[in-house]
Protein backbone atom coordinates (compact mmCIF):
# COMPACT_ATOMS: atom_id res chain seq x y z
CA UNK A 1 0.00 0.00 0.00
CA UNK A 2 2.87 2.33 0.86
CA UNK A 3 4.67 1.47 -2.39
CA UNK A 4 1.54 2.19 -4.43
CA UNK A 5 1.21 5.54 -2.66
CA UNK A 6 4.81 6.46 -3.51
CA UNK A 7 4.22 5.56 -7.12
CA UNK A 8 1.15 7.74 -7.13
CA UNK A 9 3.18 10.62 -5.79
CA UNK A 10 5.83 9.98 -8.40
CA UNK A 11 3.25 10.16 -11.18
CA UNK A 12 2.19 13.63 -10.13
CA UNK A 13 5.43 15.14 -8.84
CA UNK A 14 7.23 15.05 -12.15
CA UNK A 15 4.53 16.84 -14.19
CA UNK A 16 4.13 19.36 -11.40
CA UNK A 17 7.87 20.04 -11.34
CA UNK A 18 7.88 20.44 -15.09
CA UNK A 19 4.98 22.88 -14.90
CA UNK A 20 6.77 24.96 -12.28
CA UNK A 21 9.91 25.00 -14.39
CA UNK A 22 8.02 26.14 -17.49
CA UNK A 23 6.32 28.93 -15.57
CA UNK A 24 9.58 30.08 -13.99
CA UNK A 25 11.28 30.51 -17.38
CA UNK A 26 8.26 32.24 -18.89
CA UNK A 27 7.63 29.49 -21.43
CA UNK A 28 4.15 28.53 -20.30
CA UNK A 29 1.86 30.52 -22.56
CA UNK A 30 4.24 33.51 -22.44
CA UNK A 31 3.03 34.49 -18.98
CA UNK A 32 6.52 35.51 -17.85
CA UNK A 33 6.87 38.18 -20.54
CA UNK A 34 3.25 39.19 -20.20
CA UNK A 35 3.54 39.89 -16.46
CA UNK A 36 6.69 41.92 -17.06
CA UNK A 37 4.85 44.32 -19.36
CA UNK A 38 1.25 44.24 -18.13
CA UNK A 39 1.80 47.28 -15.88
CA UNK A 40 3.41 50.70 -16.26
CA UNK A 41 4.23 52.92 -13.27
CA UNK A 42 3.85 56.62 -14.01
CA UNK A 43 4.84 59.49 -11.75
CA UNK A 44 2.92 62.57 -12.85
CA UNK A 45 2.75 66.21 -11.82
CA UNK A 46 -0.21 66.86 -14.11
CA UNK A 47 -3.42 67.32 -12.10
CA UNK A 48 -5.02 63.98 -11.27
CA UNK A 49 -8.47 65.03 -12.46
CA UNK A 50 -7.08 65.58 -15.97
CA UNK A 51 -4.43 62.85 -16.16
CA UNK A 52 -6.62 59.98 -14.97
CA UNK A 53 -8.80 59.93 -18.14
CA UNK A 54 -5.59 59.63 -20.19
CA UNK A 55 -4.52 56.65 -18.10
CA UNK A 56 -7.90 54.96 -18.41
CA UNK A 57 -7.95 55.39 -22.20
CA UNK A 58 -4.47 53.87 -22.48
CA UNK A 59 -5.60 50.92 -20.39
CA UNK A 60 -8.63 50.40 -22.63
CA UNK A 61 -6.51 50.52 -25.78
CA UNK A 62 -3.66 48.29 -24.63
CA UNK A 63 -4.76 46.21 -21.66
CA UNK A 64 -1.73 47.55 -19.78
CA UNK A 65 -2.58 48.76 -16.28
CA UNK A 66 -1.32 52.19 -15.20
CA UNK A 67 -0.18 52.59 -11.61
CA UNK A 68 -0.01 56.35 -11.11
CA UNK A 69 1.70 58.37 -8.39
CA UNK A 70 0.66 62.03 -8.08
CA UNK A 71 2.25 64.97 -6.34
CA UNK A 72 0.68 67.72 -4.24
CA UNK A 73 -0.22 71.24 -5.37
CA UNK A 74 2.07 72.79 -2.77
CA UNK A 75 5.22 70.91 -3.89
CA UNK A 76 4.48 70.70 -7.61
CA UNK A 77 7.14 68.82 -9.58
CA UNK A 78 9.86 69.09 -6.93
CA UNK A 79 8.55 66.29 -4.72
CA UNK A 80 8.38 63.68 -7.48
CA UNK A 81 11.61 64.83 -9.10
CA UNK A 82 13.41 64.40 -5.78
CA UNK A 83 11.81 60.98 -5.33
CA UNK A 84 13.00 59.86 -8.76
CA UNK A 85 16.54 61.00 -7.96
CA UNK A 86 16.46 59.17 -4.62
CA UNK A 87 15.26 55.97 -6.32
CA UNK A 88 17.88 56.10 -9.10
CA UNK A 89 19.80 53.05 -7.82
CA UNK A 90 16.57 51.02 -7.57
CA UNK A 91 13.97 52.59 -9.90
CA UNK A 92 10.31 52.11 -8.99
CA UNK A 93 8.92 54.30 -11.78
CA UNK A 94 8.81 53.72 -15.54
CA UNK A 95 7.66 57.05 -16.98
CA UNK A 96 7.87 60.59 -15.64
CA UNK A 97 5.03 62.78 -16.92
CA UNK A 98 6.10 66.24 -15.81
CA UNK A 99 4.00 69.37 -16.25
CA UNK A 100 7.09 71.47 -16.99
CA UNK A 101 10.61 71.12 -18.38
CA UNK A 102 13.36 72.29 -16.02
CA UNK A 103 13.13 69.45 -13.48
CA UNK A 104 13.10 66.99 -16.37
CA UNK A 105 16.34 68.48 -17.70
CA UNK A 106 17.88 68.26 -14.22
CA UNK A 107 16.91 64.58 -13.94
CA UNK A 108 18.51 63.96 -17.33
CA UNK A 109 21.74 65.54 -16.06
CA UNK A 110 21.65 63.37 -12.95
CA UNK A 111 21.47 60.22 -15.08
CA UNK A 112 17.95 59.33 -13.94
CA UNK A 113 16.48 59.25 -17.46
CA UNK A 114 17.14 57.06 -20.47
CA UNK A 115 17.16 58.10 -24.11
CA UNK A 116 14.03 57.07 -26.03
CA UNK A 117 12.96 58.62 -29.33
CA UNK A 118 9.33 57.71 -29.89
CA UNK A 119 7.80 57.60 -33.35
CA UNK A 120 5.25 60.07 -31.97
CA UNK A 121 7.82 62.89 -31.78
CA UNK A 122 8.24 63.25 -35.56
CA UNK A 123 5.90 66.25 -35.85
CA UNK A 124 6.70 67.83 -32.48
CA UNK A 125 8.58 71.14 -33.07
CA UNK A 126 12.32 71.13 -32.42
CA UNK A 127 12.12 73.58 -29.51
CA UNK A 128 9.67 71.31 -27.74
CA UNK A 129 11.90 68.23 -27.44
CA UNK A 130 15.36 67.32 -26.21
CA UNK A 131 17.98 67.27 -28.95
CA UNK A 132 19.43 64.09 -27.43
CA UNK A 133 16.09 62.30 -27.09
CA UNK A 134 15.75 62.20 -23.30
CA UNK A 135 12.40 63.99 -23.20
CA UNK A 136 9.70 65.30 -25.50
CA UNK A 137 7.16 68.05 -24.93
CA UNK A 138 3.44 68.11 -25.56
CA UNK A 139 0.29 69.92 -24.41
CA UNK A 140 1.61 73.31 -23.34
CA UNK A 141 0.50 76.09 -21.01
CA UNK A 142 1.56 79.72 -20.88
CA UNK A 143 2.21 82.03 -17.97
CA UNK A 144 -0.53 84.64 -17.72
CA UNK A 145 -2.05 87.23 -15.43
CA UNK A 146 -5.52 86.56 -14.13
CA UNK A 147 -7.34 89.82 -13.39
CA UNK A 148 -10.43 90.54 -11.32
CA UNK A 149 -12.77 92.37 -13.71
CA UNK A 150 -14.75 93.93 -10.85
CA UNK A 151 -11.64 95.58 -9.46
CA UNK A 152 -9.69 96.47 -12.61
CA UNK A 153 -11.15 98.10 -15.71
CA UNK A 154 -10.02 96.68 -19.02
CA UNK A 155 -8.28 99.92 -20.03
CA UNK A 156 -6.26 99.94 -16.80
CA UNK A 157 -5.10 96.32 -16.90
CA UNK A 158 -1.36 95.85 -16.85
CA UNK A 159 0.10 93.60 -19.53
CA UNK A 160 3.70 93.04 -18.42
CA UNK A 161 5.10 91.00 -15.56
CA UNK A 162 7.51 93.85 -14.73
CA UNK A 163 4.51 96.10 -14.01
CA UNK A 164 3.63 93.83 -11.07
CA UNK A 165 6.50 95.47 -9.20
CA UNK A 166 4.83 98.89 -9.39
CA UNK A 167 4.42 100.30 -5.85
CA UNK A 168 0.81 101.19 -6.71
CA UNK A 169 0.04 97.45 -6.65
CA UNK A 170 1.23 96.95 -3.09
CA UNK A 171 -0.72 94.09 -1.51
CA UNK A 172 -2.75 93.57 -4.70
CA UNK A 173 -0.83 90.69 -6.33
CA UNK A 174 -0.72 86.96 -5.55
CA UNK A 175 1.57 84.24 -6.84
CA UNK A 176 2.50 80.66 -5.96
CA UNK A 177 5.60 79.99 -3.86
CA UNK A 178 8.36 80.39 -6.47
CA UNK A 179 10.34 77.29 -5.52
CA UNK A 180 7.84 74.83 -6.98
CA UNK A 181 6.09 74.00 -10.23
CA UNK A 182 5.78 76.37 -13.14
CA UNK A 183 6.32 79.41 -10.92
CA UNK A 184 9.84 78.16 -10.22
CA UNK A 185 10.31 77.49 -13.93
CA UNK A 186 9.13 81.00 -14.76
CA UNK A 187 11.47 82.53 -12.20
CA UNK A 188 14.48 80.69 -13.64
CA UNK A 189 13.44 81.74 -17.15
CA UNK A 190 13.23 85.40 -16.08
CA UNK A 191 16.78 85.19 -14.73
CA UNK A 192 18.09 83.51 -17.89
CA UNK A 193 16.44 86.10 -20.18
CA UNK A 194 16.80 89.34 -18.18
CA UNK A 195 20.04 88.63 -16.38
CA UNK A 196 20.67 88.42 -12.66
CA UNK A 197 20.65 92.14 -11.84
CA UNK A 198 17.27 92.99 -13.38
CA UNK A 199 15.64 89.74 -12.26
CA UNK A 200 16.76 90.15 -8.63
CA UNK A 201 15.51 93.73 -8.58
CA UNK A 202 12.12 92.60 -9.89
CA UNK A 203 11.64 89.94 -7.21
CA UNK A 204 12.92 92.22 -4.45
CA UNK A 205 10.36 94.83 -5.48
CA UNK A 206 7.62 92.17 -5.45
CA UNK A 207 8.65 91.35 -1.89
CA UNK A 208 8.66 95.04 -0.93
CA UNK A 209 5.20 95.40 -2.48
CA UNK A 210 3.85 92.68 -0.20
CA UNK A 211 3.14 90.09 -2.87
CA UNK A 212 0.94 87.39 -1.37
CA UNK A 213 2.48 83.92 -1.60
CA UNK A 214 0.05 81.02 -2.06
CA UNK A 215 0.38 77.23 -2.10
CA UNK A 216 -0.16 76.96 -5.85
CA UNK A 217 -1.29 78.61 -9.06
CA UNK A 218 -4.89 77.58 -8.42
CA UNK A 219 -4.86 79.29 -5.03
CA UNK A 220 -3.55 82.50 -6.60
CA UNK A 221 -6.37 82.39 -9.16
CA UNK A 222 -8.92 81.78 -6.40
CA UNK A 223 -7.76 84.87 -4.49
CA UNK A 224 -8.33 86.95 -7.62
CA UNK A 225 -11.75 85.38 -8.20
CA UNK A 226 -12.80 86.23 -4.62
CA UNK A 227 -11.63 89.83 -5.02
CA UNK A 228 -8.94 89.56 -2.37
CA UNK A 229 -6.31 90.79 -4.85
CA UNK A 230 -6.44 92.43 -8.26
CA UNK A 231 -3.90 90.25 -10.05
CA UNK A 232 -2.59 86.72 -9.85
CA UNK A 233 0.38 85.16 -11.62
CA UNK A 234 -0.72 81.76 -12.88
CA UNK A 235 -0.96 79.47 -15.91
CA UNK A 236 -3.50 79.29 -18.70
CA UNK A 237 -5.13 76.13 -17.31
CA UNK A 238 -5.99 77.72 -13.95
CA UNK A 239 -7.05 80.98 -15.59
CA UNK A 240 -9.24 79.07 -18.03
CA UNK A 241 -10.94 77.15 -15.20
CA UNK A 242 -11.68 80.47 -13.47
CA UNK A 243 -13.49 81.87 -16.50
CA UNK A 244 -15.39 78.62 -17.06
CA UNK A 245 -16.61 78.68 -13.46
CA UNK A 246 -18.21 82.07 -14.09
CA UNK A 247 -15.86 84.03 -11.84
CA UNK A 248 -15.22 87.74 -12.53
CA UNK A 249 -11.77 87.06 -13.99
CA UNK A 250 -9.99 87.75 -17.25
CA UNK A 251 -6.83 86.16 -18.62
CA UNK A 252 -4.04 88.38 -19.98
CA UNK A 253 -1.05 87.09 -21.91
CA UNK A 254 2.12 88.77 -20.72
CA UNK A 255 4.60 90.95 -22.61
CA UNK A 256 3.15 90.63 -26.09
CA UNK A 257 4.42 94.02 -27.35
CA UNK A 258 7.07 94.49 -30.02
CA UNK A 259 9.86 95.33 -27.59
CA UNK A 260 8.72 92.94 -24.87
CA UNK A 261 10.11 89.44 -24.22
CA UNK A 262 6.88 87.47 -24.62
CA UNK A 263 5.31 85.06 -22.18
CA UNK A 264 6.78 81.74 -21.13
CA UNK A 265 5.24 78.74 -22.89
CA UNK A 266 5.72 75.54 -20.89
CA UNK A 267 4.99 72.10 -22.36
CA UNK A 268 4.36 68.93 -20.42
CA UNK A 269 7.24 66.48 -20.84
CA UNK A 270 7.39 62.70 -21.14
CA UNK A 271 10.55 60.77 -20.32
CA UNK A 272 11.67 57.19 -19.77
CA UNK A 273 13.26 56.32 -16.43
CA UNK A 274 16.64 54.59 -16.70
CA UNK A 275 16.60 50.87 -15.76
CA UNK A 276 12.84 51.06 -15.15
CA UNK A 277 11.01 47.84 -14.18
CA UNK A 278 8.65 47.74 -17.21
CA UNK A 279 10.56 49.18 -20.19
CA UNK A 280 8.38 47.84 -23.01
CA UNK A 281 5.13 48.96 -21.39
CA UNK A 282 6.81 52.29 -20.61
CA UNK A 283 7.69 52.90 -24.25
CA UNK A 284 4.15 52.07 -25.34
CA UNK A 285 2.80 54.56 -22.84
CA UNK A 286 5.18 57.28 -23.99
CA UNK A 287 4.17 56.64 -27.61
CA UNK A 288 0.54 57.12 -26.57
CA UNK A 289 1.18 60.12 -24.32
CA UNK A 290 2.97 61.98 -27.11
CA UNK A 291 0.25 61.29 -29.67
CA UNK A 292 -1.96 63.89 -31.34
CA UNK A 293 -4.93 62.08 -29.77
CA UNK A 294 -3.75 62.89 -26.25
CA UNK A 295 -2.98 66.50 -27.17
CA UNK A 296 -6.54 66.86 -28.46
CA UNK A 297 -7.88 65.15 -25.35
CA UNK A 298 -6.02 67.51 -23.01
CA UNK A 299 -7.02 70.56 -25.07
CA UNK A 300 -10.68 69.59 -24.70
CA UNK A 301 -10.37 68.82 -20.99
CA UNK A 302 -10.75 71.34 -18.21
CA UNK A 303 -6.99 71.87 -18.19
CA UNK A 304 -7.20 73.52 -21.63
CA UNK A 305 -3.70 72.52 -22.70
CA UNK A 306 -2.48 74.03 -25.98
CA UNK A 307 -1.18 71.50 -28.52
CA UNK A 308 2.44 72.01 -29.53
CA UNK A 309 1.62 70.69 -33.02
CA UNK A 310 -0.32 72.53 -35.68
CA UNK A 311 -3.64 71.13 -36.81
CA UNK A 312 -4.73 69.37 -33.61
CA UNK A 313 -8.46 70.07 -33.09
CA UNK A 314 -9.17 72.30 -30.09
CA UNK A 315 -12.15 74.22 -28.66
CA UNK A 316 -12.63 77.67 -30.17
CA UNK A 317 -11.56 79.46 -26.99
CA UNK A 318 -8.21 77.65 -26.71
CA UNK A 319 -5.52 79.84 -28.32
CA UNK A 320 -2.97 78.33 -30.66
CA UNK A 321 0.71 78.71 -29.89
CA UNK A 322 1.16 80.57 -33.17
CA UNK A 323 -1.09 83.34 -31.82
CA UNK A 324 1.11 83.91 -28.76
CA UNK A 325 4.44 85.69 -28.59
CA UNK A 326 6.57 83.20 -26.66
CA UNK A 327 9.56 84.09 -24.53
CA UNK A 328 12.67 82.75 -26.28
CA UNK A 329 14.25 80.26 -23.89
CA UNK A 330 16.98 77.65 -23.98
CA UNK A 331 15.79 75.03 -21.49
CA UNK A 332 19.33 73.91 -20.76
CA UNK A 333 20.27 77.49 -19.80
CA UNK A 334 17.11 77.84 -17.71
CA UNK A 335 18.09 74.64 -15.89
CA UNK A 336 21.57 76.11 -15.33
CA UNK A 337 19.95 78.94 -13.34
CA UNK A 338 17.50 76.86 -11.36
CA UNK A 339 19.59 76.07 -8.27
CA UNK A 340 21.02 79.57 -7.99
CA UNK A 341 17.57 81.15 -8.42
CA UNK A 342 16.01 78.76 -5.91
CA UNK A 343 18.61 79.72 -3.30
CA UNK A 344 18.00 83.44 -3.87
CA UNK A 345 14.19 83.12 -3.74
CA UNK A 346 14.16 80.84 -0.69
CA UNK A 347 16.12 83.49 1.21
CA UNK A 348 13.94 86.30 -0.12
CA UNK A 349 10.56 84.64 0.47
CA UNK A 350 11.14 82.91 3.80
CA UNK A 351 8.18 80.78 4.87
Amino acid sequence: MQLDHMKLIGVYVKPLSLLMLLVSIGFWGGCGSRSANSTVVVYTTHDQIYSEPVFRLFEQKTGIRVDAVYDTEATKTVGLANRLAAEASNPQCDVFWNNEVVRTVILKRKGVLERYVSESVRDIPAGMKDTEGYWAGFAARARVLVVNTNLVASKNTITSFSALADPQLRGKVAMAYPLFGTTATYAAAIFSVLGDTKAKEFFRQLKTNGVIITDGNGAAKDMVARGEVQYGMTDTDDAYSGTKDGNPVRMVFLDQGTDEPGTLVIPNTASLVKNCPHPEAAKKFIDFLLSREVEEMLAKSGSAQMPVRAGVPTPADIPSLTSIKAMPVDWEKVADKQEEVATFLSELFVR
